[in-house]
């Protein structure tokens, strides 16, 4: 389908989940992307890191886009760029920061020069005909969040992304209730929301703020401390440094991607004042009570600074007396691994403080209170609820129709929306999906890849080898082996077992294939009497 005379909003991720968001808005035979992110994967995704949105719906009308605009420059925003961005062959447009990482991402993955990366100043617009867009300073946990006003020939669109209230931030400029009004004054048909803290009765709160918090918890640390955070926070960096100079620390810096958000910040005018960064060398020779170490690590992902630090695998060490301060949020679905991570400090005599002991944190996403500000600041005909898994966006269209708002949609990736004219509606559900970067590999989700390596996890494979003559006889008897199949101590005897099954399904014929998978059933239904497990039997023969 390609949009007609209407103004349509089409979710290809990000709309029934927390990340990985992909917004479309569609109007006379054109196609505008905001954002193109990812999401970490789960235990669901053996093997996988990244979680990609499966784009075939516009990668098939290509030529229909007129380019790509960033809000901002975390994963879930542009973490598909050099996956995903070549094959639509259209502008990408960013601040100058959000641009920078981008910039960082191409380069690692040797493609710098190859997609078209145009920096738009903060404030600034762009054309791109039917639309216009405007970059909106918004708030939120990392340089340059910003929101678009969208302008089309149907109404104007404020699309958020990801925001909040912060009337006194570390870094940037408090988001202007002036300024926000008189986007309202324009008349705005729709507002586009971002959904995480809907069920927050507070305000998110100040990045100010924290600095309290965090210098009460390293002040009353006695030996060396270590702080771990969201890499992007570079207002919580600006923070720490302030901090590790009021406490007479020196400055550790553990985590390449925190290297990469310095270093891409100075680079753009931000964290000019933060200390020069000591080698881990350096700060083991240190006193311990002055040394601050700020490391990735704090959703317990295994192989961050944090998780080796803790195992010992790592040339940073902690011990009794030290304190690590976890200055983030658990993001759900996170919370078994980094209670790992806290188990295995504690074993060392850690001690650990948490949002829960100290204020240390303040997330950047709007609370209940801020997102009703913003309806009075934008007062828009249609509330659109993203950025959230579905209790999030049916509460926010709950509080939207609360707050007054005439219309709120709740859609979900896959539903395409009329926003204009007339009163907005579901017209129309294309096919989404999702793709894994599987090593170096682009696969379906649920593809038949994955698939088998989930049996494989919970069931195990067996592999079966029968020699055969050139008249197709059995040779000898089958070879059988079996992996993850849950028989230790009496293995030898399944294999017996599985090779004799196999050997009595085995008859000679012409047609190979029927016979291999006679053979195999056979095996999978005594493998299935052993164990009550079904495991994934692959049969080969092998002949003269």
């Amino acid at each position: 389908m390609s949009p007609q005379d209407e103004l349509l909003f089409l979710a290809l991720g990000g709309s029934g989940e927390i990340g990985m968001n992909v917004n479309l808005y569609g109007c006379r035979g054109k196609w505008l992307m905001v954002d193109l992110g990812l999401t970490f994967a789960d235990p669901y995704y053996p093997g996988v890191d990244l979680i990609l949105p499966d784009l075939e719906f516009i990668e098939e009308r290509q030529e229909e886009l007129v380019g790509i605009v960033l809000t901002h420059g975390h994963e879930d925003h542009i973490g598909a760029i050099p996956y995903l961005a070549d094959e639509l062959k259209v502008p990408l447009y960013a601040t100058p920061f959000t641009a920078g990482l981008i910039a960082e991402k191409l380069e690692a993955e040797g493609l710098t020069g190859q997609l078209d990366l145009r920096v738009i100043e903060r404030d600034g617009s762009v054309d791109l005909d039917p639309f216009s867009v405007r970059f909106v300073a918004l708030s939120h946990s990392i340089p340059e969040g910003n929101g678009v006003l969208i302008d089309s020939p149907y109404g104007k669109v404020f699309h958020t992304g990801d925001w909040k209230i912060d009337e006194t931030p570390v870094l940037g400029t408090p988001t202007g209730d002036e300024a926000m009004h008189a986007i309202g004054d324009e008349g705005v048909l729709a507002l586009v929301c971002d959904s995480t803290n809907v069920f927050d009765e507070k305000r998110s709160g100040s990045e100010q703020g924290v600095h309290d918090g965090l210098l009460e918890a390293v002040k009353a640390a006695s030996g060396r401390v270590l702080v771990t955070t969201f890499a992007s926070n570079a207002a919580r960096l600006e923070t720490l440094g302030k901090i590790a100079r009021e406490t007479g620390r020196e400055v550790c810096v553990a985590g390449r991607s925190l290297d990469r958000i310095i270093r891409v910040a100075q680079s753009t005018g931000y964290l000019m004042d933060f200390p020069k960064p000591v080698r881990f060398d350096e700060a083991m020779r240190l006193p311990k009570d002055k040394v601050l170490i700020i490391a990735t690590g704090g959703q317990g992902e295994p192989r961050a600074a944090l998780a080796r630090i803790a195992s010992g695998n790592h040339d940073l060490k902690l011990a009794k007396g030290d304190t690590v301060i976890f200055s983030s949020k658990q993001i759900p679905g996170n919370e078994i691994a980094i209670g790992r991570i806290m188990n295995a400090l504690s074993d060392l005599d850690i001690n650990i403080v948490t949002e829960k002991q100290n204020h240390v944190h303040v997330s950047g996403h709007p609370g209940r209170p801020e997102l009703r500000q913003m309806y009075e600041w934008i007062r828009p005909h249609v509330l659109v609820p993203v950025h959230g898994e579905n209790r999030h966006m049916r509460e926010q269209a709950k509080l939207g129709r609360e707050s007054g708002i005439p219309h709120a949609v709740f859609q979900v990736n896959g539903e395409v929306i009329k926003l204009a004219p007339g009163k907005p509606e579901k017209v129309d559900h294309v096919r989404t999906g999702r793709l894994v970067l599987d090593g170096d590999v682009i696969l379906p989700a649920d593809g038949e890849t994955m698939n088998k390596r989930r049996k494989i996890g919970f069931n195990g494979v067996i592999a079966v080898a029968l020699g055969v003559d050139a008249k197709g006889n059995l040779r000898g008897e089958p070879e059988v082996r079996a992996l993850g199949v849950p028989v230790e101590a009496d293995a030898e005897d399944l294999l017996a077992d599985l090779a004799d099954s196999a050997a009595k399904a085995y008859e000679p014929g012409k047609d190979r294939d029927r016979i291999l998978e006679k053979v195999r059933i056979a095996v999978r239904r005594c493998a299935f009497a052993w164990t009550g497990k079904k495991p994934i039997v692959e049969v080969m023969a092998v002949g003269d």
